[in-house]
């Protein structure tokens, strides 16, 4: 069973969705161990602040399906198929970590993880000894080294 760690964000009925959002994954993965939720401004555009967190879950499911899977839920809230990348969104569940695997073509470990505090972030609260596969480094080092300044993040 791989362990997998899942980024989540709203902008848009952020509250709701998030809920809604977590129900979603726990109907079809089981149990979830979440980090705290954040609050973020929104990066790469001028919008509504984000809400942020990251969920830890177990899968039989590889990496593909799980996408897709993710996809499906996303839709489900109203996000479209083909959005385009820094804008609004209802529900947005992107795969940081499957297992320990470097998956460049699909972007494992996903590199918002070293760019963005509001993944950084709760990542180290939720995994802090936890090795990024390519750097070999803690998530809770990694978080210690980033430039906390870069991005603000309001703890909810």
């Amino acid at each position: 069973m791989a362990v997998v760690f899942i980024g989540i964000g709203s902008s848009i009925n952020r509250a709701e969705n998030i809920r809604l959002g977590l129900v979603a994954l726990k109907a079809e993965f089981g149990e979830l161990l979440l980090s705290p939720l954040y609050e973020s401004e929104a990066v790469g555009f001028s919008g509504i602040n984000f809400y942020n967190l990251v969920a830890k879950l177990h899968t039989e499911q590889n990496i593909m399906e799980l996408i897709k899977k993710l996809k499906a839920i996303e839709k489900q809230f109203g996000r479209p198929e083909k959005s385009a990348k820094f804008t609004p969104r209802t529900l947005d569940l992107d795969l940081l970590l499957y297992d320990q695997q470097i998956e460049p073509d699909l972007d494992l470990p996903r590199a918002e993880i070293l760019k963005n505090a509001f993944v950084l972030k709760p990542l180290s609260e939720l995994a802090p000894t936890l090795k990024h596969p390519v750097l070999g480094e803690s998530y809770q080092t990694l978080w210690s080294h980033y430039p906390q300044q870069k991005q603000k993040l309001w703890k909810i």
